[in-house]
């Protein structure tokens, strides 16, 4: 489809999808891509016990958003492309500059925010750090997140919103190779559970309990289950929200319930299910949740598994209209994936365009 061109505060490409936009920005070392999106809400894609919600998901219909005054997310790129080597993301195809700056997530940030310049407060922002690389890697991470907290008034003063409830996100792949993993999962940790009082998330994407499996998706970057659980061991209690063990899950993954409760404290985690995500490098290499978008059955096992084990679990399923935006994980517009929405239509309450 045609690009909607534009210079405004940086940003360079901007795609409308449905729950919002996708854009691009010229930063300090190049491009990074960025969304800014409104949430269905849990009712409609999410499964979850433990919180109430316990229809099955048969399908997520094309709906209208929440309006952003009740929650908005913002995904921001940590780094220019990723040095790791997932075989279902397509990320890897971009070429790998290093990481964002301070500045970098700062901008993303506010680009984001100008895009909905009508918006003047929010209940909740919803800051995740999945976009393009593995923020476990990059420190400014840390700091933009600390800094965030601080400054919520200079955010109302510099983007025109007011913020009620700031809530970040870190999700890793758990780099092998990478020698500060150990030390940056636990500055996280203090961050979620003491700067933000349980206000942020961590998330671990796992994806299967067989290691073979793991090293075929992680391209042999991740690091080994056992080993992740010694350090799991040593992680403080979480305040509020557990840490997320995260399975985006492909038909021929296993989920062994037995092993992750052999090896992962239930009061400590809880586990996450979801599709793995229908991007260019999953059509290549055949990796696919059959029936994942519009049945309950691929999740149904391993749901009542963990369940089993003791495990609150969440399953979260998005809808074509996500999916086809390229909301979803593992998606990349620097790394050759299009959009199949047409530009014209955002489904948002209280939005219009």
């Amino acid at each position: 489809m045609e690009l909607e061109q534009t210079t405004e505060k940086g940003i360079a490409q901007r795609f409308p999808i449905p729950t919002g936009y996708l854009f691009t920005g010229n930063y300090a070392k190049g491009q990074l891509e960025t969304l800014s999106i409104g949430d269905y809400g849990k009712r409609y894609n999410v499964k979850a016990d433990f919180l109430g919600y316990t229809k099955e998901i048969e399908g997520v219909p094309n709906t209208h958003c929440m309006p952003l005054s009740e929650k908005w997310v913002v995904t921001v790129s940590t780094q220019y492309g990723c040095p790791m080597k997932c075989t279902f993301c397509d990320v890897p195809n971009v070429d790998f500059r290093g990481n964002a700056t301070f500045g970098d997530l700062q901008d993303q940030l506010y680009n984001a925010l100008s895009l909905f310049p009508e918006v003047k407060y929010t209940e909740r922002l919803n800051l995740h750090y999945a976009r393009m690389g593995d923020p476990i890697f990059n420190e400014n991470v840390f700091e933009f997140s600390r800094w965030l907290h601080g400054n919520k008034r200079q955010i109302q003063e510099d983007a025109g919103l007011r913020i009620e409830v700031l809530h970040p996100v870190l999700t890793t792949s758990l780099p092998r190779k990478f020698r500060k993993l150990e030390e940056r999962i636990q500055e996280w940790c203090g961050i979620k559970n003491e700067v933000y009082n349980g206000q942020a998330g961590l998330q671990f994407s796992i994806n299967s309990t067989n290691e073979e499996q793991r090293t075929q998706m992680f391209g042999d970057q991740q690091l080994y289950l056992e080993d992740f659980a010694k350090i799991a061991e040593g992680l403080p209690e979480p305040v509020s929200r557990k840490y997320c063990l995260n399975f985006a899950y492909s038909t021929n993954f296993e989920i062994d319930a037995g092993k992750v409760a052999s090896l992962f404290d239930r009061d400590k985690f809880m586990a996450k299910i979801t599709p793995i995500h229908n991007n260019n490098a999953c059509r290549e290499n055949g990796i696919v949740t059959l029936g994942g978008y519009d049945s309950w059955k691929p999740y149904k096992k391993p749901e009542e598994d963990l369940k089993r084990e003791g495990f609150d679990v969440l399953v979260f399923v998005p809808s074509i209209d996500e999916e086809d935006g390229l909301v979803t994980c593992g998606n990349a517009l620097l790394g050759g994936s299009t959009l199949k929405t047409r530009e014209d239509i955002i489904k948002i309450e209280g939005i219009k365009r």
